[in-house]
């Protein structure tokens, strides 16, 4: 098991490993070894992991003594997963998840403890030794923003998630959606500058770093962003700058791909800690990155409210437009059955595009369906195999037949065209 990102996809045009070519699941870690998200999870099952529910005593707390990177490591957390040769999947207080090889162990003890989440304040505690005392952070109703930018910037994008947070969780509530409070406060981390993102985001990403605007860390659970106006936060222009003024600036045309990253991010961040999907599910790429794009409609003009929730996303529209000019564009099928199209470079923007569509059509056409889609990929079992024939099963029962779905698909999405 490797770790896994979400980074803005149009950016990547290099293939490396799990998340290899685009925004979804971005680019794999350069750390231990390389699968894509999705395909993490069917290895894991494979190779005989058991979901931590199949785990009586899962809620306890384990002590995990381990060797990497030549130090030792004493963890402290919950078994997840265990596999038949001895990896574990083990989840912190802080909800990081730590891949453990078994030739990593040194040794193993549960005391009865049981386990529980860090609160806000040890949370605080937590990065700011991690991330150094030039950072700040900013509390906000559901988030912990560490911030070593301008103060006025962390602001704006403490405001920004929070709009983001109320709409999404009011967005699946209203259509019947179970959705639950995170465990613990969401973390995000902003630089002042892109320099110091990339400087930071290399031991994720590695070279790709230089060509991504933020990243959300499935395994570490944060997000990782920098100020877009690149102003330091020690120039006398950060302390001036006020929120109106920066929303000004992000609201231009020119800065509408930026912001809809983070926003994309962000949104990943949320589907897998408001229980719409779980993070050790096998999640299909099109429903985990069409929702992103039909979330990434920033609307930084009204004041009240998240309003552009679900309009047409020009980006992704003239994308799909596009791959129906030139001729390249796949049949649905290829989409639902497997996530191949988002892993190989010359496809992956064209699939990010249908997958937008598709969402798009699909709560546009079926909300009520769609609805029940959701729920039914929000209970999939952690490493629970997911083969193209399940996968293709599971959406027509609730879609009906593809063939006839697809040409009605096609239809609508003309009709925006």
């Amino acid at each position: 098991m490797t770790a896994k990102l979400f980074a803005e996809p149009s950016t990547f045009k290099t293939s490396a490993t799990r998340r290899i070519p685009a925004r979804g699941l971005g680019q794999e870690s350069a750390g231990r070894g390389g699968l894509r998200f999705p395909l993490l999870l069917i290895v894991a099952a494979t190779a005989g992991w058991l979901p931590w529910g199949e785990n009586p005593t899962a809620s306890a707390l384990d002590y995990v003594l381990l060797k990497r990177d030549g130090g030792i490591l004493n963890l402290a957390g919950r078994i997840l997963v265990e596999n038949q040769d001895g990896s574990l999947l083990l989840e912190t207080p802080d909800t990081r998840y730590w891949v453990i090889q078994p030739e990593e162990i040194v040794d193993r003890s549960r005391n009865g403890e049981p386990f529980r989440f860090l609160s806000p304040e040890e949370l605080i505690g937590q990065f700011r030794q991690e991330l150094g005392e030039s950072f700040s952070v900013r509390r906000t109703a559901n988030y912990l923003i560490f911030y070593n930018c301008g103060e006025s910037y962390a602001a704006w994008c403490g405001w920004l998630l929070e709009r983001l947070y109320t709409a999404f969780t009011t967005f699946w509530s209203r259509r019947g959606v179970p959705i639950r409070q995170p465990e613990i406060p969401l973390v995000a981390i902003i630089f002042p500058t892109k320099s110091t993102f990339v400087q930071y985001a290399k031991q994720d990403v590695g070279e790709a770093a230089a060509a991504i605007i933020g990243y959300y860390h499935l395994e570490k659970n944060f997000t990782v962003l920098y100020d877009l106006t690149e102003t330091s936060a020690i120039s006398p222009l950060a302390a001036r700058r006020s929120l109106t003024e920066i929303n000004r600036l992000l609201a231009h045309p020119e800065s509408y791909r930026a912001v809809a990253t983070i926003v994309h991010e962000a949104t990943h961040q949320l589907c897998y800690n408001t229980g719409l999907f779980s993070r050790m599910a096998e999640t299909p790429v099109w429903l985990a990155e069409g929702i992103a794009t039909f979330f990434e409609t920033p609307d930084l003009q009204s004041t009240a409210g998240w309003r552009s929730v679900g309009e047409i996303n020009p980006k992704r529209l003239e994308d799909f437009r596009k791959s129906r000019s030139r001729g390249t564009r796949q049949p649905l099928v290829t989409l639902i059955e497997s996530d191949d199209r988002f892993r190989d470079t010359s496809t992956a923007l064209e699939a990010y595009a249908e997958a937008w569509a598709l969402c798009y059509f699909l709560l546009k056409r079926y909300p009520q369906k769609m609805a029940a889609y959701v729920k039914l990929m929000g209970q999939k079992l952690p490493v629970e195999p997911y083969p193209p024939k399940s996968r293709l099963e599971d959406f027509e029962r609730i879609f009906g037949p593809l063939p006839a779905l697809e040409a009605e698909f096609l239809r609508f999405i003309t009709r925006q065209l």
